[in-house]
């Protein structure tokens, strides 16, 4: 968010965490996102032996092609319905298509079911009011015995201040989610990774707020 928007009111920022929102955002012919897959992601999930994965809020889908590259069956997971026809043909043209499905659902009403993964991962999927415990919570339940959850969020930082309150809310720190992991759940790493990022040509120093467990078989 530019400084040159208007201050948004608590409803537009409210409607900024519901799909019609990013139907919206996802509608023009520009790439949002670069498309490389998430720095943590690569750092652990190469330790993994490849089998099914679900990433959940996959948005333009760069980290289901990185995991289908790798071997992983992938199912791309978002709410909304622009981001995964756009995820589908960026799947597509890397040639993993036949590696991967979709499954348009919102995180905050995700549902396993039948379902289950050996990896089970969230990047940036910031849900408001603190809602990223509830989140984490519902996807333990898609983690199959021996599987792996990775979850990955902004920290608070200052690169954020120009956001608004109800954005700055949504971020977390790794060991804010840990109540959402039942006791079947083993903690590997729950830690702030430092990263340098460039925004409008300022470099800033950011954490990425990581959580990775894996559910006992």
């Amino acid at each position: 968010m530019s400084g040159h928007q208007h201050q948004l009111t608590d409803e537009e920022a409210a409607a900024m965490f519901e799909p019609p929102s990013w139907d919206e955002r996802y509608s023009g012919a520009e790439k949002i996102w670069s498309g490389d897959p998430n720095p943590q992601l690569v750092a652990e999930a190469a330790k993994l032996a490849p089998g099914t994965a679900l990433d959940v809020g996959c948005g333009e889908g760069g980290d289901v092609i990185w995991l289908a590259r790798h071997g992983w069956t992938v199912t791309g997971a978002d709410f909304s319905a622009n981001g995964l026809a756009r995820a589908a043909r960026h799947a597509e043209q890397a040639g993993v298509a036949g590696r991967v499905d979709w499954w348009q659902v919102d995180a905050r009403a995700f549902t396993a079911g039948d379902r289950s993964y050996d990896l089970v991962t969230s990047h940036f999927l910031h849900a408001p009011d603190g809602g990223m415990v509830d989140v984490t919570r519902r996807l333990t339940e898609a983690v199959a015995p021996g599987g792996h959850l990775l979850v990955v969020g902004h920290a608070p930082s200052d690169m954020f201040a120009h956001l608004t309150a109800a954005h700055r809310k949504a971020m977390f720190l790794a060991a804010d989610l840990l109540p959402a992991l039942p006791d079947t759940f083993e903690v590997l790493v729950a830690e702030q990774r430092p990263r340098t990022t460039v925004r409008d040509g300022v470099t800033y120093d950011i954490d990425d707020s990581t959580l990775l467990a894996r559910r006992r078989a």
